[in-house]
C-alpha cells in the first residue's frame, strides 16, 4: 500500500508509491552523450566570457590568463543585473521591482571531462571555498537578502554547457522555498526549543535505515519524505545556520562526503543528470541562528514532474527512501 509522508520541516506531504516501487535499474536513463566542440569555459577561451570575479590560480599567473584551477565569472546572459536600484513599487494588487541581483558562474576545474565526482578532493575543496568566498562578498551588498548556490549537471537537469560548473544567484528577496524552511524550523524551535534539523540528524544516525554515509563533520541521508527517488541531503552534524561561516576543517569534511555521495549516485544510477542546491539562511538574517541549519540537497534527474504534482503540490515518489539509502550505502566505490 502507498504511504503519505509529511516533511517535518515545512509540513509538505509526499506520496511514497510502493506499488510503483522502482529499483535503480528500472529508471530510464536521461543521460546525454558528451559532445565535442567549442567550450567557452575551457582554458584558452577566457576572452569569450566576462572577466573573472574570483580565481584560484597558479603562482605567478595573471588575471584572466589560462593558468587557473577555478574561476568565477559573471553569467554572460544573467537572470538579474547587479547595476541599479530596486525601485519597489505597487500597481494595485500587484508588486514589482527592478531585476536587481547577481548571477555568477563557478567554472569548477580546467579539465573539460572532469566532474565533481571525479575531481580530486583538493579540487572539490576549491569549489566549496569559492561558494563561501562569493557568498561572503555578495552578502556585503545590503540590497541582497538571499544567495542561492546550485548546480545543474547534464542536459536533462538544465545544464547548457557540458564543462562542469555551478551557479550563484543573489536575490533582493528571500525565495519562497527558503522562507518556508526558515519559518517551519522556527515553529519547531519555538515549540521544542531544539533545531528540527539537529533532531533529524540524531534520529537518522540512531535508526540508520536512511543513512547513506557519514564522517566526523557531516551526514548524508535520504530524507524521510523525499520528493524524488534517491534525493539525498548532506547536513553538518554541528549546528550551523549559515554556510559562509564554515571553517577549513568543515570544508575538508564536506568535500569528502560530497565526493563520496556523488560517486555512490553515479555507481547506483549509472551517472545520471542531477541538480544540487545549497540551502543556507538568508544573508544578514541573524534571527535564524538558533533554528535554521544549512544543508545541501542532491536530486538525481530520474522522474518528471507532471500534472498531479503541479496541481496539488504533492509529489509522487516511486522509491522509498529506505530503499534508496540502502542502495547508495551498499554501493562499491
Amino acid at each position: 500500500m502507498s504511504e503519505l509522508r509529511k516533511d517535518p520541516i515545512i509540513d509538505r506531504w509526499v506520496i511514497i508509491s510502493l506499488e510503483r516501487g522502482k529499483r535503480p535499474s528500472e529508471f530510464s536513463s536521461l543521460k546525454q552523450e558528451r559532445k565535442s566542440g567549442f567550450c567557452p569555459f575551457c582554458p584558452g577561451n577566457e576572452d569569450v566570457v566576462p572577466p573573472e570575479i574570483l580565481a584560484y590560480r597558479q603562482p605567478g599567473s595573471q588575471n584572466n590568463d589560462s593558468n587557473w584551477r577555478l574561476r568565477v565569472v559573471p553569467n554572460k546572459f544573467p537572470a538579474l543585473h547587479i547595476e541599479g536600484d530596486l525601485l519597489r513599487q505597487g500597481n494595485g494588487v500587484y508588486d514589482m521591482m527592478n531585476g536587481i541581483g547577481a548571477h555568477e558562474i563557478v567554472i569548477e576545474n580546467p579539465d573539460h571531462q572532469a566532474t565533481l565526482a571525479t575531481l580530486p578532493i583538493n579540487a572539490v575543496e576549491d569549489v566549496l571555498w569559492a561558494f563561501r568566498d562569493r557568498i561572503r562578498d555578495l552578502a556585503r551588498d545590503k540590497r541582497f537578502r538571499s544567495v542561492m548556490v546550485f548546480k545543474n549537471h547534464g542536459l536533462a537537469a538544465g545544464a547548457t554547457v557540458e564543462h562542469s560548473h555551478s551557479q550563484i544567484i543573489a536575490l533582493p528577496i528571500v525565495p519562497k522555498r527558503v522562507q518556508e524552511e526558515v519559518d517551519g524550523a522556527k515553529k519547531y524551535y519555538d515549540y521544542k526549543e531544539r533545531c528540527v534539523f539537529c533532531d533529524i540528524i540524531q534520529q537518522e544516525i540512531n535508526q540508520g535505515v536512511r543513512l547513506v554515509s557519514e564522517n566526523h563533520q557531516f551526514i548524508a541521508i535520504c530524507p524521510y519524505a523525499p520528493r524524488f527517488p534517491f534525493e539525498t541531503w548532506i547536513l553538518p552534524k554541528r549546528h550551523s545556520h549559515d554556510y559562509q561561516n564554515n571553517s577549513k576543517e568543515m570544508i575538508e569534511g564536506l568535500a569528502l562526503i560530497l565526493s563520496d555521495t556523488l560517486k555512490r549516485v553515479n555507481r547506483v544510477l549509472d551517472t545520471p543528470p542531477f541538480n544540487f542546491v545549497l540551502h543556507s539562511a538568508p544573508v544578514n538574517h541573524h534571527d535564524a541562528t538558533n533554528h535554521y541549519h544549512w544543508h545541501l540537497e542532491i536530486i538525481p534527474k530520474l522522474t518528471r514532474v507532471a500534472g498531479f504534482e503541479w496541481g496539488t503540490g504533492f509529489y509522487i515518489n516511486p522509491t522509498p527512501p529506505e530503499e534508496s539509502a540502502r542502495f547508495l550505502r551498499e554501493a562499491k566505490i
